[in-house]
């Protein structure tokens, strides 16, 4: 049986709005002056839920009621949206902050890379910080010099090792936090979303780095992305955190699928939910979605995975000549293509009164790396526009198994990427 690396034991932490810590002089002594008579603090019944798009009082609860333990050599994947509560989660248990009621045992050191720059002394070399860091992980001299050359080659600024690193760019930042971190003798390893700030290179370096560490080493590693793929990738457990509340917790991809359809996405992934089914005249909008080719709702895909889009539409009455249409957009809004599924055939023109899905399959190996948009409309031509400018988004990464895991190649040009027929005659 394994042992658990971590235990969180009913762990919240109560943040007061607009000041630094959690309170003035006079609240700090009116809650020790409850403490020594043995009452309960005044202030944890003011807290008030962690939702960022409302108003409300001046304490909010950051993290509520959180429990759960994490085994030794499981890779867990914390995700939810910004704002949830996961970076205040993470510091909570790298001790840069304390909690306001219960406990959290770590059996071992952590080293955790929560922001660019953390443990880091701006005026220090990065030579003196890889040693400073050591240090405060508990390891002597000889230790650290062991593990140097490694960090130095792995990080990549080998000429700007004696250089302060407040002189280093956030990529080279990152690099090097990262690898201290990782390549110290920690036995729990802590990462926020640090890697967006590096290049693939990088992100497929530290991605295959947080593997071994974890199936060789033996060690355990948290890990808080938005990329997906990176997260089904590492992670074998996830945590999904809402709203400063844990709302599952479990293997990792349904707690992936719960996050995607969660309220929390539903403007990334899924429009409407069955609940909402607008209305417009004749026709009932029952949901819009993306999906994967296994039936899951996903919005982050590589570049062999077949994309759909799925329409759902229920019809008050007959109508022709509707029309489906979907417009593929890049990052930047610009059009890549325009297809529906409009027919000229007459006997597909009318539909008759019913339920209907029309479903567009995006096939594999047509789009390249990064971020793109669906928007839907439905309409009858040049008669009547029923719904406008429904628009979800994905993301696709190229990402190819090799013995570290994953590798993440550099993103050739262009808007999308398909695999075009060639023939070399020799004349």
């Amino acid at each position: 049986m394994k042992k658990h690396a971590i235990e969180i034991s009913n762990v919240s932490k109560l943040y007061r709005l607009g000041e630094v810590g959690t309170g003035t002089i006079s609240h700090d002594l009116n809650r020790w002056w409850h403490r020594i008579r043995g009452k309960e603090d005044p202030y944890l019944q003011l807290g008030q839920e962690n939702k960022r798009d409302s108003k409300g009082g001046e304490y909010v609860w950051a993290i509520k009621d959180v429990s759960f333990s994490v085994e030794q050599g499981e890779v867990l994947g914390i995700v939810g949206k910004n704002g949830a509560g996961k970076s205040t989660l993470l510091k909570l248990l790298s001790r840069v902050t304390a909690p306001t009621t219960g406990s959290i045992r770590a059996r071992g050191r952590i080293a955790s890379l929560l922001e660019v720059g953390t443990g880091f002394h701006p005026e220090l070399t990065g030579r003196e910080n890889i040693f400073l860091n050591g240090a405060i992980l508990g390891m002597t001299k000889q230790e650290i010099k062991s593990k140097f050359d490694e960090i130095v080659e792995f990080a990549g600024v080998e000429r700007y090792i004696d250089t302060p690193v407040k002189r280093y760019s956030s990529g080279m930042y990152v690099r090097l936090a990262f690898g201290v971190a990782a390549h110290l003798e920690s036995e729990i390893l802590i990462v926020d979303e640090v890697l967006a700030v590096g290049d693939a290179e990088f992100q497929n370096k530290c991605i295959g780095k947080m593997n071994d560490v974890s199936k060789k080493e033996g060690r355990t590693v948290l890990f808080v992305s938005h990329n997906m793929n990176a997260v089904k990738t590492l992670c074998t457990k996830g945590a999904l955190i809402e709203r400063g509340t844990l709302a599952a917790t479990g293997d990792i991809q349904p707690i992936i699928d719960r996050y995607l359809t969660s309220d929390a996405q539903n403007t990334r992934v899924l429009s409407w939910s069955d609940a909402d089914k607008p209305t417009k005249g004749e026709i009932e909008l029952q949901h819009i979605s993306i999906l994967d080719s296994k039936g899951r709702l996903d919005n982050a895909f590589t570049t062999s995975d077949d994309v759909f889009v799925h329409v759902g539409y229920k019809l008050k009455e007959d109508l022709k000549d509707l029309r489906i249409t979907a417009s593929l957009l890049s990052y930047d809004g610009a059009v890549i293509c325009c297809t529906s599924d409009f027919t000229f055939q007459d006997s597909a023109r009318l539909r008759t009164k019913g339920e209907y899905e029309s479903v567009l399959k995006i096939p594999g190996a047509f789009l390249n790396m990064g971020k793109y948009f669906i928007q839907v409309e439905i309409d009858i031509p040049r008669t009547k526009l029923y719904f406008k400018d429904i628009t979800l988004e994905f993301m696709v990464d190229e990402v190819v198994e090799n013995q570290l895991g994953v590798t993440i190649n550099p993103k050739p040009p262009g808007l999308i990427h398909p695999i075009l027929n060639w023939q070399i005659n020799k004349r």
